[in-house]
């Protein structure tokens, strides 16, 4: 074959990640055939380095080494140097990662591997400077042993890469060798994760942990907030509102233009790393519903506001989906350089020159703690640190005044804002992400009653369908950027984009919807469960074979593959001629133990524990349209697993449903249930137990809170 590694072949690739490295004296390759091939037919390692757009210091490695022609020679000549941008192969990432906390007890990006022609891993780090630093081995001494090794001790290089892959395997692929358990986990470990959240919680500055950096974790919030809800442990929801007040009060929270940054660096959410990921701006708002739903409080409906109007400025296509990350840099005006922050800080001289009025720059200056010192290299990431009464106390106004003050201040400050360079977005459409930010925007319909948000949701779902589903085979492809289509779907995209479906469905009434998801779900059942092994893995049986085939069972930046799946796979059970709940319980009863044991580093399928043993709250409603009244009356109330089943007022327009959905029964939630009395009729299961049909939604309610909650009475 012709040697592809001779040449740098990232120009041909769409991600914005690998396309900033496509001019860089370093011949990087595509993780594809060719270059593996390549590594096999010369002989040598693999260098890979993983990463993403919006990684500050990736692109630190990048400038030191990856840019640098005496490191590129010696990469060219003794390795095949291959690039993966992990948003687009998080399957890739996944093994290697998992290898590099193995072996060095940390993670992070950019990661940098070193693996043998067929990709068992015998080297891993992170980010490595061109030269040895502060303790650190520089980047070009560790190529130049690995060469030495590669050459005068290569069965020592092969036997650390055979117990490497193996360690992967047993941590990746591998489960019990018998089912763990005689029965699926009940609810109890849904509250077993709650007390290790609340034990793990930052009770002084909230969110988790004692020290910085802190992560929003929303998974854990939906774990507290179910929790609360099943036991009415005060606790519990104490903890949640302790921590989504940090968040919406800190710098994690971006108070000009809205939407939230990837994480903050210290313990009390002051300053954060800039970039804003789609799925932070997805999971983040799902928890603050949850939060608005259990306390009635305002603010949380205003951020979740906020962050919706900021999707649709800055993260959406023009023709509906959702992009997938800003960049942390962007250019200084007054340097020229690309800085972190650039675009969000302001000093007091900047506001009052945008403001004029002595009275609204002080006014902002002291709610949002922009001082001289600054809380950010000389500068200030806004932080809500002083209230609208202390506010109107200290100026002398009323506390409209002062309201109407700083909105008009933050108006003009984001209007001076947006004349700044702009930081870089990274423009591929991710299926899986867009599933997330689906569910929020179908959710935010449905719990603060706007359309327009529903609007939202299926345009960017129709987005995704025609340009990454394939009808004909019945197969989702995970990206799409500028007319190109690459990469199979993996369980998070179906599991993700299935439960998006479903809550356009939930939100519009449209069967369409419906049928995609149990399209995606059959899916799920055929390419990704293992009948013998009792799991879901992330990669498809189908798909391209690696080192090790993962499972995605614990929760981390975005939530468990196979705990959504869980989720979706219960909710839709009733829906479907498929027993999607066999599967279910199945996966749930194979990794019972890890649930017991861990239960929070698997919040996700700890909540599909619950759901499993709780059974949905199914609420049918036989009519044309939803009664406004309901969906205020059910969708602003917290209520764990709620599942408006939408369905037509009669029979007869229900068999064209059907037809849609390839069904030949009439499922048992829409068996019997036409609406009386040609009035719109609601009809209300919880625990596979129904209330009588009524048109009354108050007669529901009341019958739901005479009925008890399976799992309510867990021990705590």
């Amino acid at each position: 074959m012709t040697d592809p590694t001779r040449r740098n072949r990232l120009d041909e690739e769409e991600s914005p990640y690998l396309r900033q490295h496509a001019d860089n004296p370093v011949n990087w390759q595509p993780w594809d055939d060719d270059a593996l091939e390549a590594a096999r037919e010369r002989d040598v390692p693999i260098f890979l380095s993983i990463g993403y757009s919006a990684c500050h210091w990736c692109h630190v490695m990048e400038e030191e080494s990856f840019a640098d022609e005496e490191v590129a020679e010696l990469l060219n000549e003794e390795f095949v140097p291959i690039k993966v941008d992990r948003e687009e192969r998080p399957d890739v990432d996944s093994i290697y990662m998992t290898v590099c906390n193995l072996v060095t007890g940390r993670g992070g990006w950019p990661l940098s591997a070193w693996l043998t022609p067929d990709g068992r891993p015998f080297y891993v780090g992170t980010y490595f400077p061109k030269e040895e630093k502060r303790g650190q081995p520089g980047f070009l001494d560790v190529l130049e042993n690995l060469v030495d090794s590669w050459e005068t001790d290569r069965e020592e290089v092969e036997n650390r890469a055979d117990q490497w892959t193996e360690a992967a395997r047993d941590q990746l692929e591998e489960t019990p060798a018998s089912i763990g358990a005689d029965e699926p986990p009940t609810s109890d470990v849904l509250i077993r994760a709650a007390e290790a959240a609340v034990r793990s919680a930052d009770r002084k500055h909230g969110g988790f942990g004692d020290g910085g950096p802190k992560f929003p974790q929303p998974s854990r919030f939906r774990v507290l907030a179910r929790a609360s809800d099943r036991t009415g442990e005060e606790r519990y929801r104490d903890v949640l509102e302790e921590s989504l007040d940090a968040m919406i009060d800190g710098g994690l929270y971006d108070h000009v233009g809205g939407g939230f940054h990837r994480y903050c660096v210290d313990r009390d959410w002051t300053v954060p790393h800039f970039e804003k990921m789609l799925y932070d701006n997805a999971e983040i708002p799902r928890a603050l519903l949850a939060g608005y739903q259990l306390t009635g409080e305002d603010r949380y409906a205003d951020v979740v506001a906020e962050t919706m109007t900021f999707l649709e400025r800055e993260l959406t296509h023009e023709e509906g989906g959702f992009f997938s990350t800003l960049d942390a840099q962007s250019e200084d005006p007054e340097t020229g350089e690309r800085e972190e922050g650039a675009f969000y800080v302001w000093t007091p001289a900047e506001v009052r020159e945008v403001l004029e009025d002595e009275t609204d720059a002080d006014l902002f200056c002291d709610r949002y703690d922009i001082t001289e010192s600054g809380n950010f290299e000389g500068t200030n990431q806004p932080n809500r640190v002083t209230s609208v009464s202390e506010l109107a106390d200290r100026h002398d106004l009323a506390e409209d005044e002062v309201r109407d003050r700083l909105e008009s201040a933050r108006k003009r400050l984001f209007e001076a804002r947006e004349k700044r360079p702009r930081p870089r977005r990274d423009e591929k459409v991710l299926a899986g992400w867009n599933g997330m930010m689906i569910s929020t925007c179908a959710d935010a319909a449905l719990v603060l009653g706007e359309d327009d948000y529903a609007e939202i949701a299926v345009d960017a779902l129709e987005f995704v369908r025609d340009r990454l589903w394939d009808a004909d085979s019945g197969r989702l492809s995970r990206r799409y950027k500028d007319g190109d289509v690459k990469v199979e779907g993996y369980l998070e995209d179906y599991a993700f984009l299935a439960r998006g479906a479903l809550g356009c469905y939930e939100a519009t009434g449209n069967v369409s919807h419906l049928a995609f998801a149990l399209d995606l779900a059959r899916v799920i059942e055929e390419e990704f469960w293992d009948e013998t092994r009792g799991t879901l893995y992330f990669t498809p049986e189908s798909g391209q074979s690696l080192v090790t085939r993962p499972q995605e069972l614990g929760d981390q930046s975005t939530p468990s593959a196979a705990g959504v799946a869980v989720e979706t796979l219960l909710a839709l059970d009733g829906f479907a001629d498929e027993d999607f709940e066999r599967i279910a319980a199945e996966t749930l009863q194979t990794h019972a133990n890890r649930l017991e044991t861990n239960a929070l580093q698997h919040a996700t399928l700890c909540l599909a524990a619950d759901r499993l043993e709780s059974g949905a709250l199914e609420v049918t409603v036989a009519a044309d349209e939803l009664p406004a009244e309901w969906r205020d009356r059910f969708a602003s109330r917290h209520l764990p697993d709620r599942l408006f089943a939408r369905r037509p007022s009669t029979d007869d327009e229900l068999e064209a449903w059907l037809d849609e959905l390839g069904l030949e029964d009439v499922p048992p939630i829409w068996a019997g249930r036409e609406a009386r009395d040609g009035e719109p009729t609601l009809y209300v299961c919880r625990d596979r137990t129904c209330s009588p049909p009524t048109h009354d939604v108050e007669d529901a309610l009341e019958w739901l809170e005479s009925e008890p909650e399976s799992g309510s009475d867990a021990p705590i």
